[in-house]
């Protein structure tokens, strides 16, 4: 349920309420989905959170800190307003998810705000609840489940929860810039049956490679999403990244679909595990300057 995550308080005029939530690194598998034509994805949560702490106060409005953060204002307002709440209050947004790389930012800020007014209030906000008012602000990531989750985002509907992840280290390089995810899901291009189809397929091998923890199909999967993904947002280093996780014999290349981070996925229980994760930084370093390592969420 919401209120997982979050700090309970049973002050029914609200005191301070702290909700948190992970963010993820891209998506394992993103594509659509030959039975329905619906956009999907499979989630890769990651060991970084967004926190929201909310200080109600008796102001008629919501304000936030930083000032741009204006989806989880939204957010909060109407959520307020639907449990009969008091409106007012301060909302303090702290994050280590960079903003429009493809890392479910957004989306964390917003589940962890949600959380953060349960928190206040000493309410329960049902996932279907939240979920419909997630889909009216924007696409939104499966952060609110825990663990590998089977996602509609563009409808903010779960498919399926898939489990646990792996314990995974993904070493990534940041091609530049920032992604808008609604201007991108607007300006999507279409996928052909034969993605779809494909895409389908994918999506059933990386389901039951998930349950039988197998990393090495896990790779491939995502590998492969990777590459069908170059039509869509060119990862331009991919061959590159390709090269190098052969080199170590890493399980491949993951990426965030619609964002600006792609990485070699490295699995932590392997045999030389820290010698392939020095060597992976090492030639990333020496390309691309600077290089960023996450860690998948265990049990998350």
């Amino acid at each position: 349920m919401l209120q997982e995550q979050s700090k309970s308080s049973t002050a029914v005029q609200g005191s301070i309420g702290i909700g948190t939530a992970f963010g993820t690194f891209g998506e394992l598998l993103q594509g659509m989905h030959v039975d329905n034509d619906l956009d999907f994805l499979v989630t890769f949560p990651i060991d970084r959170h967004a926190q929201v702490i909310l200080y109600p106060d008796s102001s008629k409005e919501i304000k936030v800190t930083p000032a741009f953060k204006n989806k989880s204002v939204l957010l909060a307002e109407r959520l307020l307003k639907h449990y009969g709440l008091p409106p007012g209050g301060t909302l303090t947004i702290k994050s280590d998810l960079p903003v429009g790389k493809g890392l479910a930012s957004s989306s964390a800020d917003l589940v962890a705000t949600a959380r953060a007014v349960a928190s206040a209030y000493g309410i329960d906000i049902p996932l279907p609840i939240l979920q419909q008012f997630l889909c009216e602000i924007e696409p939104t990531d499966g952060v609110m489940y825990p663990g590998v989750v089977f996602f509609y985002h563009r409808k903010v509907e779960i498919g399926e929860i898939f489990g646990s992840i792996p314990r995974f280290t993904v070493v990534a390089i940041d091609e530049g810039g920032e992604v808008d995810t609604i201007t991108y899901n607007q300006e999507r291009k279409p996928f052909t049956t034969e993605e779809k189809e494909e895409y389908t397929e994918l999506l059933y091998r990386l389901k039951m490679a998930l349950q039988e923890q197998d990393v090495r199909t896990i790779g491939e999967v995502v590998t492969r999403s990777v590459i069908m993904n170059q039509s869509r947002r060119e990862v331009q280093a991919l061959c590159h990244l390709l090269e190098v996780a052969k080199q170590c014999e890493a399980l491949g290349v993951v990426t965030a679909h619609s964002g600006t981070y792609t990485g070699v996925l490295l699995w932590q229980e392997e045999d030389h595990y820290a010698t392939k994760l020095a060597h992976v930084i090492d030639e990333l370093q020496e390309t691309y300057g600077q290089v960023h390592v996450f860690h998948s969420l265990s049990g998350g």
